[in-house]
C-alpha cells in the first residue's frame, strides 16, 4: 500500500512539473486597415497601411497580398514586401503605392467636393505573411476589413 501511494505521489509530481512547461502563445490573424491615403500628381495613391498584431506574441510580418475595393467599384491589387517585427497587441505601418481605377478616383473627387462631410467606403481583403515568435516557419493569415476614407481638413489630397 505504501509503495502504491508513493507511485501515485510520484505520478502527480511529474504531471505537475510537465504542466509548468512554457505556455504556447495564442496566434490570431492581424487586422489591416488604411491609416492614410494621399493622391499623388501622377495619379497614383500612396497608402499608409496599418497592420495590427492581434496575437499574444510578437510576429515578423513579411508581405501583404490582397485587394482594395473603393465604393462598389472593381478592386485593385494590394501588394507589398517589407520586414516589420510587431509586438503582441501592437501595430505598425507600411506604405504601398498603387494605381487606382478611374472610377475610384472619380468617387474620391465627388466626396472631396463635400469637404470633411464627404466619405467613401472601402474594404481590404487578402493574406498577410508572418512568422509568429514561437514558430519556425512563416505562414499566411487571412485578413479583411472595411472602413471609410474621408478628406483631411487643411491637407489637400489626403484622406483618412
Amino acid at each position: 500500500m505504501k509503495r502504491l501511494l508513493g507511485c501515485v505521489a510520484l505520478i502527480v509530481l511529474v504531471a505537475g512539473l510537465v504542466a509548468c512547461g512554457p505556455a504556447k502563445k495564442s496566434v490570431f490573424p492581424p487586422t489591416v486597415s488604411i491609416q492614410e491615403m494621399a493622391t499623388r500628381p501622377d495619379g497614383q495613391w500612396r497608402l499608409t497601411v496599418r497592420i495590427q498584431n492581434n496575437s499574444y506574441g510578437s510576429m515578423d510580418f513579411h508581405s501583404l497580398d490582397g485587394q482594395l475595393q473603393v465604393a462598389e467599384f472593381v478592386p485593385v491589387r494590394l501588394h507589398a514586401r517589407f520586414d516589420l517585427d510587431i509586438p503582441a497587441f501592437a501595430a505598425d505601418v507600411t506604405q504601398i503605392d498603387l494605381l487606382p481605377t478611374p472610377e475610384m478616383t472619380a468617387a474620391l473627387k465627388a466626396a472631396a467636393v463635400k469637404g470633411s462631410a464627404g466619405s467613401v467606403p472601402y474594404n481590404v481583403t487578402g493574406t498577410a505573411n508572418a512568422k509568429p515568435e514561437q514558430e519556425k516557419e512563416s505562414r499566411d493569415f487571412n485578413f479583411h476589413g472595411n472602413d471609410w476614407l474621408s478628406p483631411v481638413p487643411g491637407i489637400p489630397n489626403t484622406w483618412r
